[in-house]
């Protein structure tokens, strides 16, 4: 018995942009108006940039093995340790920074909901895209089985 897939709604597909676009808008202001060198911020830059990636590629990696599409092992592991190194850069990076505790937890919260939001927006765009009525979808798991 296959899963039958229904498209996510309107409101979750807007509330899932707008999480990613207030988290990340807000972590990304708050790196601009920080009291740090261009170098620290440039690392939070970074940390946000990377973590986004490796959030979508796990969940594409997720969703493509409970599609049947193959998703090698290395791969698999490496978006499980990006993701997770995203986290502990952002920590020891938070750990030593010279702010105040409300603005380690302002970026640690903004950063965590961009992420749960890139990950939301990826799903929905999968879903939206697989249903599209125009035939412009990825394959499902039963064509890769008859290759």
């Amino acid at each position: 018995m296959k899963p039958q897939l229904q498209a996510p709604t309107g409101a979750f597909v807007g509330a899932s942009w707008a999480a990613l676009f207030i988290g990340g808008g807000t972590y990304l202001a708050g790196v601009w108006n920080a009291a740090m060198q261009l170098n620290e911020k440039g690392y939070y830059f970074t940390i946000l940039m990377y973590g986004l990636f490796a959030a979508v590629s796990l969940q594409k990696s997720v969703r493509d093995k409970l599609e049947g599409i193959p998703v090698t092992g290395i791969y698999f592991g490496l978006c499980w340790l990006s993701l997770g190194l995203s986290i502990l850069l952002l920590g020891v990076g938070l750990f030593n920074a010279t702010l105040d505790w409300s603005e380690k937890g302002f970026f640690a919260m903004s950063f965590l909901l961009s992420l749960f939001a890139a990950v939301a927006v990826q799903k929905n765009i999968r879903d939206i895209n697989l249903l599209k009525p125009d035939g412009d979808t990825m394959p499902m798991h039963d064509e890769y089985e008859k290759k």
